[in-house]
């Protein structure tokens, strides 16, 4: 089998079009094609489903793909250790949350580009679950992923714990309440503003409330922690965010943070790769360490 011919396949993947696999591996439009067909070939099943727009792979060709990737991958292993001092290149598939987008996208992006200028940060924002399904499968190189206490990233994984933090939840300012201090019950009388299902930060109330057999209302759902915030400010119910959230929003000062000392769940950050990275294991362990950083800070 001809690798040429893999990477093609998996451009073509990665880019949705012939056309960008093409710009992206600087050949023509139908070499790609050549050897696309060459490896159906080879392989005596269709790769492609050819009507969807963007391409997707077929049935097939998702297990080849995720496949081929790691095939790829060990080759760019084998030829970095003959070359122990060769500049990392190619691509580092990285995957966050989106309540931790902001500090994964800035400075830790920044220092991979000036410190591994021929490598090429390829960033997407997910929840926790998908992302870790993404690194087993070898869609994704690294994600950073949260949890609720309790719950850690599977064995088979690299896991590095990176810190913890206890979510605050928020009201209005003008909301009425009982109380200075609440219990989680009557925290639960109002509706919530909440990420939508498989977000670390909405499960941590979820397993809450449940475990206190109490209810579970969601007056709005959507992964912006600014538009919750906002929302929440105007009166649509309470919400779950992180402190980082909280001290940059804009709606800061219409908002009023909640002691509820029955809710002390906390929400751990983690980064998890796979356990033998490779030669990308330098770059991952760069991102790691500025990441680390910049939730110190935040």
């Amino acid at each position: 089998m001809n690798t040429h011919d893999l990477a093609a396949f998996v451009a073509v993947v990665d880019t949705g079009s012939i056309v960008a696999a093409a710009k992206q591996l600087h050949l023509t439009q139908p070499g790609i094609s050549r050897r696309i067909q060459s490896l159906e070939t080879q392989l005596g099943v269709e790769l492609l489903d050819r009507l969807s727009k963007p391409l997707k792979p077929s049935a097939a060709g998702q297990e080849v793909y995720g496949r081929g990737r790691q095939i790829l991958s060990s080759v760019a292993d084998l030829l970095a250790s003959t070359q122990p001092e060769a500049e990392v290149s190619g691509d580092l598939r990285l995957g966050v949350p989106p309540f931790l987008a902001e500090q994964a996208l800035t400075d830790p992006i920044d220092a991979l580009r000036r410190d591994f200028p021929r490598l090429t940060p390829r960033v997407i924002a997910g929840w926790s679950p998908d992302l870790v399904r993404m690194v087993i499968n070898n869609t994704l190189d690294a994600a950073a992923i949260l949890t609720p206490d309790n719950v850690n990233p599977p064995d088979s994984l690299a896991m590095h714990f990176l810190g913890r933090e206890l979510p605050l939840i928020v009201a209005a300012q003008d909301v009425e309440l009982p109380h200075t201090s609440l219990t989680l019950q009557q925290v639960t009388r109002f509706p919530w503003v909440l990420n939508q299902d498989g977000c670390g930060l909405r499960s941590t109330i979820r397993r809450a409330s449940d475990a206190a057999h109490l209810p579970f209302d969601i007056a709005v759902e959507t992964s912006d922690a600014e538009l919750q915030l906002s929302l929440v400010a105007r009166g649509m119910g309470i919400g779950l965010v992180t402190p980082g959230s909280y001290a940059r929003s804009a709606s800061r000062d219409k908002l009023r943070v909640l002691s509820v000392p029955e809710f002390q769940s906390g929400i751990n950050t983690w980064l998890v790769h796979a356990r033998t990275p490779g030669r990308l294991a330098k770059p991952i362990a760069h991102f790691r360490t500025c990441f680390t950083s910049a939730l110190k800070r935040q």
